[in-house]
């Protein structure tokens, strides 16, 4: 397994900037349909228990890193050093902004993750530093990797406020001016995500395919194995802290799902990481956790999401069944 890890630190992936600006462009869209959905209320609840938003920001900032670096130190005999570093810098990124809308497809609090993601993409500028370079200066192995990364925080601002401040605020203003016309569009809107969704995961696929095809294979299984140990994270914290289902799932979704677009900038900066570095392990990690979290995601959002109808549908059957005994019980008695 290492020997293949290995092969992979002289490869770089096919990265574009200007693929990035489209899919911002298509998130800030996807997000003003997630906000026709919401309602002022559901933020003043995220406010009047910051609790559940304080798990949130534990589970993210501090669990998913420390975890991260606890299997990356136990599987240290099998990785590269470029590797290891891949899954420090995406635990160390903040969360993903398709989370918000991954949020409202699994019903759960749409309201808090918007708070979540807004807030640990600003702290970005701190807590992805100090993440990346505490925990990689932790593990030995890597020394040579750990490079001081610089995040400027007007920039990050406007990425918040442009993917997720405006078209939040527009969709909470058609929500409460034309309720009726949000309420049509509503589901144009969710098909509308996770139609991008799909095309974005083949997209990415055919530019790599090639490169894929060769070298997934353990890095498939590193990704898959990191990515649920983060879902996992923030559904169980979240349960031992004694948040509500609907809680959970927000934190499960918010921890799973990094902004590994931000890692990836971060690798391709020469002056971040000089070209001289191998460090094609790290580009593996970052480009494929991009696609497969967004599939784990919206699997484990639409799980979530029919386990919620199912068993609305049979508390509403069982509740029609007492009803309709109680009466013929009443019935009987008259």
């Amino acid at each position: 397994m290492y020997e293949q890890l290995a092969a992979l630190d002289s490869i770089r992936i096919n990265f574009s900037a200007r693929s990035q600006m489209i899919i911002n462009i298509a998130l800030a869209i996807i997000m003003f349909g997630v906000a026709l959905g919401l309602r002022v209320s559901g933020f003043k609840r995220v406010l009047k228990h910051p609790k559940m938003f304080l798990t949130g920001l534990t589970s993210q900032l501090i669990l998913l890193p420390a975890f991260t670096f606890v299997l990356v130190y136990l599987l240290r005999d099998y990785l590269t050093a470029s590797v290891a570093m891949g899954m420090i810098l995406v635990a160390a990124c903040p969360g993903g902004n398709i989370s918000n809308f991954m949020s409202s497809l699994a019903n759960a609090n749409t309201e808090l993750s918007i708070t979540l993601t807004s807030i640990t993409t600003l702290l970005a500028v701190f807590t992805t530093p100090f993440n990346f370079a505490f925990w990689g200066n932790l593990y030995a192995h890597a020394s040579n990797l750990v490079r001081p990364l610089h995040i400027p925080f007007w920039e990050m601002f406007k990425i918040v406020m442009l993917l997720l401040g405006v078209p939040m605020m527009l969709g909470l203003f058609v929500a409460w001016k034309f309720p009726k016309v949000a309420e049509k569009l509503k589901n144009f809107f969710k098909w509308l995500g996770i139609i991008f969704f799909v095309i974005l995961i083949i997209l990415a696929l055919v530019a790599n395919y090639k490169l894929f095809l060769k070298h997934i294979k353990f890095i498939f299984i590193l990704v898959l194995i990191h990515n649920a140990l983060a879902f996992s994270i923030g559904y169980f914290f979240s349960a031992a802290m004694g948040l509500k289902y609907k809680e959970r799932k927000t934190i499960a979704i918010e921890t799973g799902i990094q902004n590994s677009g931000l890692a990836l900038v971060l690798i391709f900066n020469p002056k971040i990481f000089p070209p001289e570095l191998n460090i094609g392990g790290m580009m593996f990690i970052a480009g494929w956790w991009g696609i497969w979290h967004i599939i784990a995601g919206l699997t484990l959002a639409k799980f979530w999401l029919h386990r919620d109808i199912y068993k609305y549908k049979k508390i509403k059957y069982l509740r029609n069944f007492l009803n309709r005994k109680f009466n013929t019980y009443e019935n009987t008695k008259h």
